[in-house]
């Protein structure tokens, strides 16, 4: 069951566990579509990096524009 992290104190619960999150983003069409995947690093009101764990590459995710949930 994936559950939505909107709140900081999830974005915190969510790094402090390690746990893996996935990073959706609307395409033209409307689609919601994975766009990472990862542990979140680091997180403000506007962004939150997430670091996979595969590759260890961090990429930076707009709040506003991205909908983050957990595994």
């Amino acid at each position: 069951m994936q559950n939505t992290i909107i709140a900081n104190i999830e974005f915190f619960a969510a790094a402090l566990s390690q746990k893996v999150i996935t990073a959706w983003q609307e395409d033209p069409a409307g689609v919601y579509c994975e766009v990472g995947r990862g542990i979140v690093e680091k997180y403000t009101e506007t962004y939150v990096r997430i670091r996979n764990v595969d590759t260890g590459k961090k990429s930076h995710y707009a709040r506003e524009t991205t909908m983050f949930q957990t595994l």
